[in-house]
């Protein structure tokens, strides 16, 4: 079981973004996804999430309007679209797997983790 995400790099403020999930060795397609953030000294967000395998996105107050998240389940891939970037935006960012039983979008519903892709919006 393994998440990938990629992404990211240093971009300035007002950019756009998409952020990819890949999965293997399971079906994104039959679990919660969420992406979350970590910035420096910052616990750990949740930013976006799909809590049931085919529910509608949720998402924190700081991104919405902003931020798009959708899953292509027949690829096992999650994305991320990020607009109108901003410096409060740097982190690190993670997409996530758990189990589809509606779940808040908070970092002990999920299992499963990627590495993480470094956003970092500056002029």
């Amino acid at each position: 079981v393994q998440l990938q995400a990629s992404g990211g790099g240093l971009v300035q403020p007002g950019s756009s973004l998409r952020l990819s999930c890949a999965a293997s060795g399971f079906s994104l397609g039959y679990h919660a996804v969420g992406w979350f953030r970590q910035a420096p000294g910052k616990e750990r967000e949740g930013i976006s999430c799909i809590s049931t395998s085919d529910g509608s996105p949720t998402y924190a107050d700081s991104v919405k309007g902003r931020f798009t998240f959708y899953k292509d389940n027949a690829n096992d891939m999650a994305y991320l679209e990020m607009t109108s970037l901003k410096p409060e935006d740097t982190a690190r960012y993670y997409c996530a797997a758990g189990v589809p039983q509606g779940h808040p979008c908070i970092e002990v519903a999920y299992d499963y983790w990627g590495q993480g892709t470094q956003v970092t919006v500056s002029s």
